[in-house]
């Protein structure tokens, strides 16, 4: 067993689901014992009531999960956490005969899956690359968010000008797209800057992306 601490970030959580409950100790020991926090579920039942019954998953997390289960099926939680908007990264546990269905699930988002007996290191690297995946996604979505809620500062003028600039037009040129005097634009672009914590062009274009998830 791999004893590699992990570098993952304090808050960060392993989901498991798995209906044998021998095999979700073993995973749970497993993974804390190499950093990673972790909590288990025996049923695809319990781990959906316990996102209902919150605000969702953990910013920062993963799921590892069975594919054949009394109830609801590996597969079909799968389905329904993306009908449901959870696009957490889940590496899906399987028997040898379940590899057909663990690589359709593939094809729907999952990061990988592990085929029965599986080496622990490999499980441990796929969840810290699954964790780390997570992280930038949930960075990402941050500062997508920051920039929205800057640009919401603005005014339908300034916003009209900030698109301009982004298409990459000249004052002189945006004054001739508004009707109004090039003066007039540079006091929009200066209010614009201070509205969105630009110190820079680069800045600038970097929120005006941003917010728009490009």
């Amino acid at each position: 067993m791999s004893q590699t601490p992990s570098s993952t970030p304090p808050d960060s959580i392993v989901y498991i689901v798995d209906d044998d409950e021998a095999v979700r100790d073993s995973l749970q020991w497993l993974l804390e014992a190499n950093g990673f926090g972790a909590r288990s579920f025996a049923s695809a039942e319990d781990f959906l009531a316990m996102l209902r019954a919150g605000s969702g998953p953990a910013a920062v997390s993963c799921l590892v999960l069975d594919v054949r289960m009394p109830g609801m099926t590996g597969p079909e939680l799968h389905d329904e956490l993306v009908r449901s908007g959870y696009r957490l990264p889940l590496i899906f546990i399987t028997g040898h005969g379940d590899v057909p269905m663990a690589v359709a699930s593939m094809k729907k988002g999952a990061v990988d899956f592990l085929e029965k007996p599986f080496n622990d290191a490999q499980l441990c690297a796929l969840v810290r690359q699954s964790l780390d995946s997570a992280g930038r996604a949930h960075e990402q979505g941050s500062a997508e968010r920051a920039a929205t809620e800057r640009l919401e500062r603005l005014t339908s003028r300034e916003r009209q000008v900030l698109d301009l600039i982004v298409a990459g037009r000249l004052n002189k040129q945006i004054a001739d797209d508004l009707g109004i005097s090039i003066k007039t634009v540079e006091a929009h672009r200066a209010n614009i800057m201070d509205k969105l914590d630009a110190r820079t062009m680069a800045d600038l274009m970097k929120t005006a992306l941003r917010a728009t998830g490009r």
